[in-house]
């Protein structure tokens, strides 16, 4: 079965010139079919379409194909359900996060796209899979007259009182870093561990689930960061519940105060400590950022209904230069902004050469005005950690330079450190850069040293000295 998909993908500027023809075909049906009547013609042609479809692309009958949207290869293979792949876990040889023995469907379908007509993704995402559609025909679809949802738009975005929101609309560089629930019901746990981010960080992402890995939730950390005077960013993963708990999610950490949302579809839960739980997955990163932006900004629920007071969000995504395919990821990152992204945090950034690759893209279609892009930097303990990461983490990119690097030092955590404060300070003079993201997963005592030795922290106090200057003469 695979075999025929890559041949499909091999061959997709000849399948799209049948796809336009078949469809010009089926639309010309149209008063055929309405006097047979659709229903009837439909039931008919669902085991047709089934088994062609299932036999040439592994088809699995969503109801609205976006094959010829993603170079003939079906985004419904993908395990994650990703319909504006690809995700940030896709491996260095272009494999599944999930599995590797398997091709990423989106590098295949970018491949495909450069043999068709418009050889590039669309600027606009793909709406989510709809759960009645599936099994029915996209064929009779395109009879119709239907193609499916309409591709996710854009809209003005709110204001809101998030202080991140205010840092960087003011231009100032950014410092946000990632923060574990604990294995606990206990605040203390929390509390405890504040310290290390109480100077020079903005704002403190709150991981939801991160490796699929069960902790506190980040709607309840981040509402006890909040009652601690901290700035949290709310992650919100789309593994673990359908669109009617996300909404009632959103709605909640809207009322408790929490503005700063950062959508992402999650790890596989294959990865995790629950490999038997079942991935939910009814939304992927970029429809979950179209999700908060319409009850945001049209004030409704995805089904319609209205509500009475809108979630007042400062909506972010996530984004990952260094993974394949490279071309892609300016393209996705346009996606993501057109749903709604006003943020974006990256990966870990250990190769300075693709991420000013990446920015010049960004910087060509002028995505950095649109959007605020913080760059992920984090400590390496050691050069056996950094191994690790790189063959056991989809997504991470760690050159062979830096892991030798770490093998020569005396000390390899503080040549860690090194590593990471030296990324921050190129990364900084990086134009269209907005900030940097540190994670620092159990060395979150680093934070300080990393930022003073950065310079970060002197700056900042510079900053805050002529604002108060300029204050007090007013």
């Amino acid at each position: 079965m695979r075999a025929l998909r890559h041949w499909s993908v091999r061959h997709a500027g000849t399948l799209e010139y049948f796809y336009k023809l078949f469809s010009s075909f089926m639309a010309s049906m149209a008063p055929l079919f309405l006097k047979l009547g659709f229903a009837r013609v439909e039931r008919a042609v669902i085991p047709l379409e089934r088994n062609l479809k299932g036999l040439m692309f592994d088809c699995r009958m969503c109801g609205v194909c976006l094959l010829s949207k993603n170079g003939m290869s079906c985004p419904m293979n993908c395990p994650k359900s990703v319909r504006n792949g690809p995700c940030g876990g896709v491996r260095e040889d272009g494999g599944c996060e999930v599995d590797p023995d398997m091709q990423c469907v989106w590098v295949e379908g970018w491949r495909g796209m450069q043999l068709m007509s418009e050889g590039a993704l669309s600027p606009l995402p793909n709406a989510p899979a709809n759960a009645r559609f599936s099994g029915s025909s996209s064929w009779m679809r395109l009879a119709r007259g239907e193609h499916g949802p309409a591709p996710l738009s854009g809209a003005p975005a709110t204001s809101t009182d998030s202080r991140f929101e205010q840092l960087l609309a003011s231009g100032a560089f950014a410092v946000t870093a990632e923060f574990s629930p604990p294995d606990s019901a206990d605040p203390a746990e929390v509390y405890t561990r504040l310290d290390y981010f109480r100077e020079g960080v903005d704002a403190i992402n709150v991981t939801d689930g991160s490796g699929a890995n069960c902790h506190m939730s980040s709607l309840g950390v981040s509402a006890l960061l909040r009652q601690a005077g901290f700035e949290p960013v709310m992650q919100i993963a789309c593994r673990d519940r359908n669109r009617i708990a996300i909404q009632g999610d959103i709605l909640g950490a809207a009322a408790l105060g929490i503005r700063n949302l950062l959508c992402l579809t999650g790890d596989s839960t294959l990865v995790g400590d629950h490999p038997d739980a079942k991935p939910v997955c009814d939304l992927d990163s970029m429809s979950l950022l179209q999700t908060a932006r319409v009850m945001r900004d049209e004030s409704r629920f995805l089904s319609g209904r209205k509500l009475s007071a809108v979630p007042r969000l400062f909506l972010g995504g996530a984004d990952n230069p260094f993974a394949p395919p490279y071309g892609m990821r300016p393209m996705r990152l346009a996606r993501k902004i057109a749903a709604g992204a006003q943020f974006v945090q990256t990966q870990y950034c250990f190769d300075l050469k693709l991420l000013e690759e990446y920015m010049q893209r960004v910087r060509d279609e002028g995505l950095h005005e649109r959007c605020h892009i913080l760059i992920g930097v984090g400590p390496v303990a050691s050069a056996k950690t950094a191994r690790w990461l790189r063959s056991k983490v989809p997504g991470v990119h760690i050159p062979d330079e830096v892991v030798f690097r770490l093998e020569q030092a005396e000390d390899q955590r503080l040549e860690g450190r090194k590593i990471c404060v030296e990324m921050i300070q190129a990364i900084r003079a990086t134009r269209g850069v907005a900030g940097v993201h540190i994670m620092a997963t159990r060395q979150e005592h680093q934070i300080p040293d990393i930022l003073s030795e950065s310079g970060l922290r002197a700056e900042r106090a510079l900053a805050a000295g002529a604002m108060r200057a300029s204050a007090g003469a007013a």
